[in-house]
């Protein structure tokens, strides 16, 4: 019983955010028995929420320990992937599976790390039962859609979205999902809904979410200078939030530039991952798409293993994966050391080890010579595309908001200084690595997609297979903003589309002129 009456305060201190008072009635659980299992999950818990994750993990595991039920290993499971331990957290979930929570944030959790991991097949289910057991938490709801919409099922996502909003019609998040899970149409679309929406709103990051939401059915309808003029006054509001100056990404480019050359790898694995790497929003997913619809690879999708392997092989305390010091640092560690690193992390991500898998994160183009050195098997595909559209694409989109990797996409100049250096970076790859990389042109994707389709496969050592032609049948997940559009043949919609905003962009093609980059 006394177990019980102080068990009740600390979940109820845990639920209104006061882990003061819940760390300190776990704890007097503890002190009145070491051995007391919900003790040390409610100390877990109290921990991890101050920051103290490696803490709470430890304490999460004696809780599973002394009494292995489902909520415990489900919030395991959340706090191993947040501490990058992605097998770890693989091996909980299926622990879990033998016996899965009853409550509805348990399933959530366990949906939301398989997500993590992935596996969007596995966590729908979750998904599925939180709703059933709380249909009034708008949180599970939204996560339902969103699995839904990464499985291609975009008339049910649709569905709970809609659903979701007649519980919160203000909910900025579903406005935002339901406008990308299709082109919408003239005769069917949310532009009047948004329009009212947004006028009412004052949370700043729920108006970036309207407006972009708004811009997209804008231009998806034929009414693309409103769509522009709506996308331009969101990202300025956002942008002046932002303490952000090109200098910062400025930094990153020259480490990367500084740590080269770098060291041969000792002992090098033998395996021959697929990167596909470049500017966000330049036909990436497209070639991901086209290349796991091949018999012989699957996608793993947009990975951190590379940066992580590096972060570790640096041993760096700074609070950022990727940074100036960490790069210096990781350029003399063991080249060898880091492939294998990467393909343990990246195992976690596969469906079936028979394949080639292929490792779809933009960024790695910071990373390419550490994977030519840590991987010399791997083959390496950076996708290019025209400055001027991949400027407006990457304004267009809207990336992680809470992540400062994209702060530059808030402006189109910064898009530019960005672009212009991202440039030379690959400049300096195509130097020092001859023949690693290929570079495809989105447009000559477009133009002639089964020629450079075979250019493709031959750089990947692959033989030709008809299905990469018809990458749209392919049904696997895909958890990219470009998840609608590589559900249909290749369309040649979006190849110049920055010449409809001449104007708008003159500053940008200024730019460029003046950096010597050719915008013809």
């Amino acid at each position: 019983m006394a177990r019980a009456s102080q068990a009740s305060p600390a979940r109820g201190a845990l639920a209104q955010g006061d882990f003061q008072a819940a760390r300190h009635l776990a704890a007097r659980m503890l002190a009145h028995n070491p051995k007391d299992a919900e003790g040390h999950f409610l100390f877990g818990l109290a921990e991890s929420n101050a920051g103290r994750i490696g803490t709470g993990i430890q304490h999460l595991g004696q809780a599973v320990t002394l009494d292995p039920q489902g909520e415990y290993r489900a919030q395991l499971a959340r706090l191993l992937i947040m501490d990058r331990r992605d097998g770890d957290a693989a091996s909980t979930l299926r622990d879990a599976e033998q016996a899965p929570p009853k409550d509805a944030l348990s399933r959530d959790t366990m949906g939301c790390v398989y997500a993590r991991l992935g596996d969007h097949a596995a966590a729908l289910g979750h998904f599925e039962e939180a709703v059933r057991i709380d249909p009034q938490n708008v949180n599970y709801r939204y996560n339902l859609a969103t699995a839904l919409n990464f499985l291609g099922r975009a008339d049910e996502a649709e569905a709970a979205l809609e659903a979701l909003l007649t519980f919160a019609p203000h909910d900025a998040r579903a406005h935002h999902l339901l406008s990308a899970l299709r082109k919408q149409r003239p005769d069917h679309n949310h532009v009047d809904r948004l329009t009212r929406t947004l006028t009412g709103t004052k949370d700043g990051r729920s108006r970036l979410l309207l407006g972009y939401a708004l811009a997209k059915e804008l231009e998806d309808i034929g009414r693309p200078d409103e769509a522009l003029e709506r996308l331009c006054a969101a990202n300025a509001h956002h942008r002046r939030t932002l303490p952000y100056a090109f200098a910062r990404d400025a930094a990153l480019f020259g480490a990367v530039e500084a740590a080269w050359p770098l060291p041969e790898a000792h002992e090098a694995p033998a395996e021959d991952p697929i990167f596909i790497i470049g500017m966000p929003r330049t036909g990436t997913t497209l070639v991901d798409r086209i290349l796991s619809s091949h018999p012989l690879v699957e996608s793993a999708g947009e990975l951190q293993a590379m940066p992580l392997a590096v972060k570790k092989a640096a041993g760096t305390r700074t609070p950022t994966v990727m940074d100036a010091e960490t790069i210096a640092t990781a350029a003399r560690a063991d080249m060898g050391g880091i492939g294998r690193d990467f393909l343990r992390r990246a195992a976690h991500h596969r469906r079936d080890p028979a394949l080639r898998f292929i490792d779809k994160f933009p960024g790695n183009f910071f990373y390419a010579g550490f994977i030519a050195c840590a991987l010399p098997a791997a083959r390496i595909i950076c996708l290019r595309r025209h400055p001027m559209d991949t400027v407006l694409s990457n304004f267009r989109n809207l990336f992680a908001v809470s992540s400062r990797y994209y702060d530059y996409s808030y402006d189109l100049l910064d898009i530019a200084a960005y672009y212009v250096r991202f440039d030379r970076l690959m400049s300096l790859w195509r130097k020092v690595l001859p023949g690693r990389i290929i570079e495809l042109r989105y447009e000559d994707i477009v133009a002639d997609q089964e020629g450079q389709t075979q250019r493709l496969l031959t750089h990947c050592g692959l033989d030709w297979a008809d299905a990469c032609l018809s990458f749209h049948a392919n049904n696997a997940p895909v958890s990219t903003p470009s998840a609608a559009q590589v559900r249909r043949p290749i369309y040649a919609d979006s190849v110049g589309r920055w010449r409809r905003h001449a104007a708008v962009l003159e500053p940008v093609r200024r730019f460029f002129e003046q950096a010597g980059v050719d915008v013809s």
